[in-house]
């Protein structure tokens, strides 16, 4: 009966850790598989975090001070993560929100973004994900950039 009751309690324990993947923690997986890409400048991979057809800009301020959104084709960021070599392209992200609403979830990360081994710059990526079939996918991707990360 004891063995029975340890065996009972290992099996217990471990589909409590085999179960423990969050739906945050598979949203985590997917941005995370984008900035493994970018580092590795693993074009597949950083395709497969992406849906067919992304939306990337970012929150842009002119020699005026005025505010615009600046629009990437995905194309254009996918060729240049792919012309970099392995390391150069790092960017280091925090998870500061994540929300989640059957197939929509929307996470808010600041980073840093290294640039061939220096700083080069910092703001906030807000995400809209997707679910389809079951995985997670980057549907839009809109930030934020200052070179000083102490605002």
């Amino acid at each position: 009966m004891k063995r029975f009751a340890i065996l009972f309690t290992v099996i217990l324990a471990f589909t409590s850790t085999v179960q423990a993947q969050t739906t945050e923690d598979s949203v985590k997986i997917t941005i995370n598989q984008l900035f493994e890409g970018m580092k590795n400048a693993d074009t597949v991979l950083l395709k497969s975090a992406f849906t067919d057809d992304p939306i990337l800009q970012t929150v842009a301020t002119n020699k005026k001070k005025q505010v615009y959104i600046k629009s990437d084709k995905f194309k254009d960021f996918v060729k240049f993560i792919g012309d970099q070599k392995v390391g150069e392209a790092d960017e280091r992200v925090e998870f500061e929100t994540i929300r989640i609403d059957g197939p929509l979830a929307m996470v808010w990360a600041p980073y840093q973004f290294y640039y061939k081994g220096k700083f080069h710059h910092c703001g906030v990526n807000s995400f809209q994900l997707v679910r389809i079939d079951n995985n997670w996918k980057i549907q839009y991707l809109i930030d934020t950039r200052q070179k000083d990360c102490n605002k």
